[in-house]
């Protein structure tokens, strides 16, 4: 297995991870899918700050950050996301996707890192924690999706 920044030729591999998590989980709030497009011009501006983890020329999944909040005052402060596909949960691919990010992070100069983790989602509660995250605050009800309200936690890493 390999992890690499993303290209445009993963789009459609990177959707099809993504939209069964939009569609069906409480791992996001979201219910906008994601199109190959869409993610393509993702890919552009964020270059190295998305990556995908590849396996004989197939994608298990991807992770990526942004700033947290816009403005310069939150230049060094990133949030990510990271997502498996079925064939990669277990096998030490997410730990593996999160190191490389948070390397690429320290080499553009953050400081932290934000997960915004929904409280239905005791899995990546767990997840993050295992790899040095701290919870540092739940706003309840902040999430609204299949018809109920969800809250979110905010876990961070000083890198």
């Amino acid at each position: 297995m390999i992890i690499r920044p993303a290209t445009a030729g993963d789009a459609a591999a990177v959707a099809a991870i993504w939209n069964p998590i939009i569609d069906e989980s409480a791992a996001t709030f979201t219910n906008l899918r994601k199109t190959p497009e869409g993610l393509q011009a993702d890919f552009a501006a964020r270059g190295p700050a998305f990556l995908v983890a590849e396996e004989a020329g197939l994608v298990l999944g991807f992770a990526t950050f942004f700033q947290f909040r816009g403005g310069p005052g939150y230049a060094k402060t990133l949030e990510h996301t990271v997502i498996l596909g079925p064939a990669a949960r277990g096998r030490g691919v997410g730990r593996r996707l999160m190191d490389a990010l948070m390397e690429e992070a320290r080499g553009q100069g953050a400081h932290s890192l934000f997960a915004g983790v929904s409280g239905e989602n005791a899995a990546g509660i767990a997840f993050h924690a295992a790899l040095g995250f701290t919870e540092v605050a739940r706003l309840p009800e902040v999430g609204f999706k299949f018809g109920r309200w969800m809250d979110l936690v905010l876990m961070q890493k000083f890198l």
